[in-house]
C-alpha cells in the first residue's frame, strides 16, 4: 500500500483532512518534523474528528530519521511538487511507494527532492494559480495510486 509523508507540515487542519483520509483508506501516514503545530493541537484533532484511533501514524523526528526508515523498508520515493518533472497521470504507481509533500508554504526543498526517485506535479490549467491545497494535493495523488492498484 501506498504510503504519505508530510515534511514540515505547517496547517493544523490540512493535517487533519489528510489524516482522516489515510484512515479512510488504511493508508500509513508519516510526520517528518519539524511540524508547524503541537500534535495535540485542537484544530488537528478537530480536523480529524473521531478518525485518529484509526491512523496508521508514524513520526519522524527528523529527516534523517525518516530516510532511514524509508531505506529500511525500500520503495520508491516520489516527491510531489510544482516543480516535479513528469505528471503524476505519467507515473506507474507501485505498491510500496512513497508520496511525499512539503509544506502548505515552502512545498519539497531542492535538497529533499534530489533523495527522490521521481518528482512528480499536478497539472493545473490557470497559470495564475501557484499550487493546490496540500489535502487536496494528497487526496489526488493518493487516488491516482490507489486507482492503478486497483484499490478503489
Amino acid at each position: 500500500m501506498p504510503r504519505i509523508i508530510l515534511f514540515n507540515p505547517q496547517i493544523p487542519p490540512n493535517t487533519g483532512n489528510i489524516a482522516r483520509t489515510c484512515a479512510a483508506t488504511h493508508t500509513e501516514l508519516h510526520l517528518v518534523a519539524p511540524l508547524g503545530f503541537e500534535l495535540s493541537n485542537r484544530y488537528l484533532k478537530r480536523a480529524g474528528l473521531d478518525y485518529w484511533p484509526y491512523v496508521n501514524l508514524n513520526y519522524h523526528n527528523s529527516l534523517e530519521d525518516f530516510l532511514d526508515c524509508h531505506k529500511q523498508q525500500g520503495g520508491h520515493l516520489l516527491g510531489f511538487s510544482v516543480r516535479g518533472r513528469r505528471s503524476y497521470l505519467e507515473w506507474i504507481f507501485q505498491d510500496s511507494d512513497w508520496l511525499l509533500f512539503g509544506s502548505e508554504t515552502e512545498g519539497l526543498p531542492q535538497s529533499l527532492l534530489a533523495n527522490c526517485q521521481e518528482t512528480l506535479y499536478i497539472p493545473m490549467s490557470n497559470s495564475q494559480v501557484r499550487s493546490l491545497n496540500l489535502s487536496v494535493s494528497v487526496t489526488i495523488g493518493l487516488f491516482e495510486a490507489r486507482r492503478q492498484l486497483k484499490m478503489v
